[in-house]
């Protein structure tokens, strides 16, 4: 198998890569590394703590703990990343001659938080009657990889930082040579794109952009002056987002966390949630939590209790930080689990849970034993 046979279907079966979108798994896909191991070889060692998610994609692996105990690996255990713990609590060994892949986990994470978001927040516009005719462009937008470093927790206020413009046909936006100050989402209408090869001559058009496109953004990121002119071939609506707006959406907010060794000494006081996939919570969870998925939150929120507070959990504290901070701007106690799963140095890690495997489900606010 060569990386050009792991592709998007390929991945489409790993979970919980599985979960996320179209648009932010093909973002993803570039950073998969595929990788042959000969049999007899380590793909990783016990103790190891590199942050990756490993996937057998053909072959046989078997699993070793410290005392030397064996376990052979299912087919079915493919689709899971290989015994993610960190650090790791066995060496995988290589059985027969296999390829696996390996995706860095701080990537994989930060796309499917914002895939999961995105959903999120597409179900909430959809509820939304009045915005039914903006769907199709704030959809663009949240799918837009110019976004993916904004805090997930911000994600809600991209669109009140836009501002819309009315703009007529031959009108020019952006002047080849001039300073930008931000970039545009066409709502509405057509465009042409001109460039001068020298800045003197008289710039050709390179391509035509329609409702969807963004142009302008290297202007948020640097101060480098404008490479092309863009002029409207139509009337249309502009979004415009203006560099400081960006770079305000880049601040991350304070989100009430709990430490691990807090929320031990006083469990009793919260109901757990797992807001991560469901295939990952059926791969154990921690006791008595009940699973809301990221991306569904905004259609569970109503089997919640304003009177209760929310202990909110995932691997990373990053999809956990997002829906804590959802679940709080709607008036809920929400806290999530800081570290999450993993853990942070100096903090119990996965490794150090108890994981259970009973489903629970929310009653009343309250999580109980799923039938």
């Amino acid at each position: 198998m060569d990386t050009q046979t792991f592709n998007y279907d390929i991945a489409k079966t790993l979970i919980p890569v599985n979960a996320m979108s179209s648009a932010h798994l093909s973002e993803l896909l570039p950073h998969c590394e595929v990788e042959y191991v000969f049999k007899g070889n380590e793909i990783f060692e016990r103790g190891c703590y590199k942050r990756e998610h490993v996937y057998v994609l053909h072959g046989e692996v078997e699993l070793v703990n410290a005392a030397g105990s064996v376990e052979k690996l299912s087919l079915q255990s493919s689709m899971n990343p290989l015994s993610h713990h960190f650090p790791r609590q066995y060496t995988a060994r290589a059985t027969s001659d296999c390829s696996i892949v390996r995706i860095n986990s701080e990537k994989l994470d930060r796309l499917l938080t914002w895939s999961q978001i995105a959903d999120y927040l597409l179900l909430d516009i959809s509820s939304q009657r009045d915005l039914d005719e903006d769907m199709h462009w704030m959809t663009t937008v949240l799918k837009s990889n110019l976004f993916h470093k904004v805090p997930p927790t911000n994600v809600q206020k991209i669109f009140s930082r836009l501002t819309p413009l009315l703009v007529s046909s031959e009108e020019v936006i952006l002047r080849q040579g001039e300073i930008g100050d931000g970039c545009y989402f066409i709502k509405e209408g057509r465009a042409v794109v001109s460039q001068s090869p020298d800045g003197v001559k008289k710039p050709e058009p390179v391509a035509s952009i329609q409702e969807g496109r963004c142009f302008g953004e290297d202007a948020l990121v640097n101060d480098a002056v404008r490479n092309a002119t863009v002029r409207m071939t139509s009337n249309g609506v502009l979004m415009h987002l203006r560099k400081r707006d960006f770079i305000d959406l880049l601040k991350e907010p304070e989100v009430a966390t709990i430490t691990r060794e807090d929320f031990e000494k006083n469990s009793a006081d919260y109901v757990c949630i797992d807001v991560r996939t469901d295939a990952e919570y059926s791969e154990g969870h921690l006791d008595s939590s009940a699973n809301i998925p990221l991306n569904l939150l905004r259609l569970k929120t109503r089997q919640l209790n304003s009177e209760r507070s929310y202990l909110i959990y995932c691997d990373t504290g990053r999809r956990s930080k997002a829906a804590a901070w959802l679940l709080s701007e709607q008036g809920f106690k929400a806290f999530a689990l800081d570290g999450g799963l993993d853990g942070k140095p100096n903090q119990k890690s996965r490794a150090d849970n108890v994981l259970y495997f009973q489903d629970y489900v929310l009653r009343n606010g309250m999580a109980v034993a799923g039938q």
